[in-house]
């Protein structure tokens, strides 16, 4: 075996470790342990996609190097690499862009804590990412689930703590409703690696036995993953989780722990179902019509927010509609501009959410519309931050947002039943999200002199400028470079098939 083939294995439990020795060690190391464990995962998840690339083939890696049943087994395409490698750029972003607001957002004997919980977070992330067995990933699922909740409430005020609450509630009710269809799979076929299921359900839809148990199995697990990532109608805690919690624990909830439990689906679909079988199930029907009224829900109820914060994160209820409606399109195409909007919202939400806190410091704190007029006069870097992720969610082209808008549209194009409601909901949802993002984006520039706000610069908040600025680019190179991303999900979604 080549030594690099290591990489996702190293990534996982590097991760768990640094979370046991951060425990122990002073906030200050703390923070940089987390940084370094960042960059050293980032560089080893680039490293393992240069050499899929490569190869052009996926393996199989033996945990204790045991097959299974008595061993566990993690599995490493060009997609789970790629995956890692954008998740590991988008939590360090997130770190960056909040670490200074941490020290007056969490008590300084907590900090630790909080590194912790940033550990446990990516290797869950990373877990779902990469494993092979349906009963790790529900173990990650928690894990996951866990950190996320630690993330909400370590801030300790009334708000984030009934936030965790919703969280915890809603999430187990998501995790329960998979345990028990992972529990109904494990009956039907008698196995928890995603492969072996995979065969045994071919061969029980090929006789047509099972049929009923099957496709009920399938629907639990579409909705537990569909409530655990904030789906329409269940996104009443999403708000206050996003809205309440600390800026980089916002950012990281809202770009990646829900994608998290998306990418975890797609998997399922592709490795566990079988794309064939989940494509002729009713549930896809399901799932798109959800996904459509979440795209309408969700921006209505941005409409109506006068908290930036809460209007950025009811925006999270929209986005997530769209990738559940690239589900239930039932096309590869549709496939394809999910996970691309997966990366774009990643980009573009952290963004938003790292800016507006720009943004509000230069407006006494108020997070109400209209105390945020001219605040980007008052603090440029973020004024001109916020307008790149508001055009790239209303979907101006140059910017992420316009290529998956784009390819949701191309992508159901031609089918016959469900093409022109995603049209028109896609037509609608755009306008919609420049009602309310162009409605921010004017306010903030809006000009009013305000003796008593402080104006910021790029010299006084280097590392802050430093982070909205990758994120920029971050954004733009997926608008302008879109195709290679393109054909490196199709090669993926090959490899998974």
């Amino acid at each position: 075996m080549n030594f690099i083939q290591n990489f996702p294995f190293f990534s996982i439990i590097l991760c768990m470790f640094s979370g046991i020795v951060s425990s122990v060690l002073p906030a200050r190391a703390a923070k940089w342990l987390n940084t370094c464990l960042i960059s050293v995962v980032g560089a080893m998840s680039a490293a393992l996609l240069v050499y899929l690339m490569g190869t052009g083939e996926s393996y199989v890696y033996w945990m204790g190097h045991f097959p299974a049943p008595w061993g566990n087994e993690i599995r490493a395409g060009v997609l789970e690499a790629g995956m890692a490698l954008f998740f590991c750029i988008i939590m360090l972003l997130s770190i960056m862009g909040g670490r200074k607001k941490l020290v007056g957002e969490v008590e300084y004997s907590k900090h630790n804590l909080y590194y912790i919980l940033v550990n446990l977070l990516l290797s869950s992330l990373l877990a779902l990412v990469y494993t092979n067995d349906l009963f790790t990933a529900y173990v990650f699922v928690e894990i996951n689930t866990i950190a996320a909740c630690g993330l909400i409430m370590i801030r300790q005020n009334g708000r984030t703590i009934e936030a965790a609450v919703r969280y915890m509630i809603m999430s187990l009710l998501g995790s329960g409703l998979f345990l028990i269809s992972l529990c109904m799979l494990y009956d039907l076929t008698g196995h928890l690696l995603m492969s072996n299921i995979k065969e045994s359900v071919a061969l029980l839809a090929a006789q047509h036995e099972y049929t009923v148990p099957l496709m009920v199995t399938i629907g639990l697990m579409c909705a537990g993953l569909a409530i655990k990532s904030a789906l329409f109608p269940f996104h009443s805690w999403l708000p206050d989780a996003y809205g309440y919690s600390t800026v980089s624990s916002a950012a990281m909830l809202s770009s990646l722990v829900s994608k998290g439990y998306i990418f975890l689906l797609i998997k399922i679909i592709y490795r566990v179902i079988g794309f064939d079988i989940f494509t002729e199930s009713k549930v896809i029907n399901v799932l798109f019509l959800f996904g459509l009224f979440g795209m309408i829900v969700g921006s209505l109820s941005a409409i109506r927010e006068n908290d930036i914060r809460r209007m950025i994160a009811f925006s999270s209820v929209a986005q997530i509609g769209y990738i559940y409606m690239g589900f239930g399109l039932g096309t590869e195409a549709g496939m394809t501009a999910s996970i691309f909007h997966i990366l774009s919202h990643a980009a573009t939400k952290s963004l938003l959410f790292i800016a507006a806190i720009g943004l509000t410091d230069v407006s006494n704190g108020s997070r109400k519309f209209q105390d945020l007029t001219g605040a980007g006069y008052r603090n440029k870097i973020a004024g001109v931050a916020f307008t790149v992720g508001s055009l790239s969610m209303v979907g101006v082209p140059m910017f992420s947002g316009f290529v998956s808008k784009l390819l949701f549209a191309e992508a159901s194009i031609g089918h016959v039943y469900k093409m022109l409601p995603a049209v028109i909901v896609l037509a609608i949802s755009t306008i919609l999200n420049a009602i309310y993002f162009m409605k921010t984006v004017i306010r903030i520039y809006v000009p009013e002199r305000r003796e008593d706000c402080e104006i910021i610069t790029v010299k006084d908040e280097k590392e802050y400028a430093v982070t909205l600025a990758c994120f920029i680019v971050l954004n733009i190179a997926l608008g302008m470079f879109s195709q290679p991303i393109e054909s490196w999900i199709h090669a993926g979604l090959a490899m998974f098939g």
